[in-house]
């Protein structure tokens, strides 16, 4: 019992802390464009070309 004197005001305040970095994330614009990465990922626009081979 005298553990949780401890352990109830440790899981209160991460549960805070956590609470705090999720609505930071929101303020500071996070979640604007979900799919934005994904298909930046995907679709590589920035090729660069082969170089000339040499013949013979």
């Amino acid at each position: 019992m005298q553990s949780l004197v401890y352990l109830i005001p440790l899981a209160l305040a991460l549960g805070g802390l956590g609470l705090w970095g999720f609505l930071w994330s929101l303020r500071s614009g996070q979640y604007d464009d979900l799919e934005g990465a994904g298909w930046r990922a995907i679709l590589d626009d920035d090729e660069t070309p082969s170089p000339p081979r040499r013949m013979g």
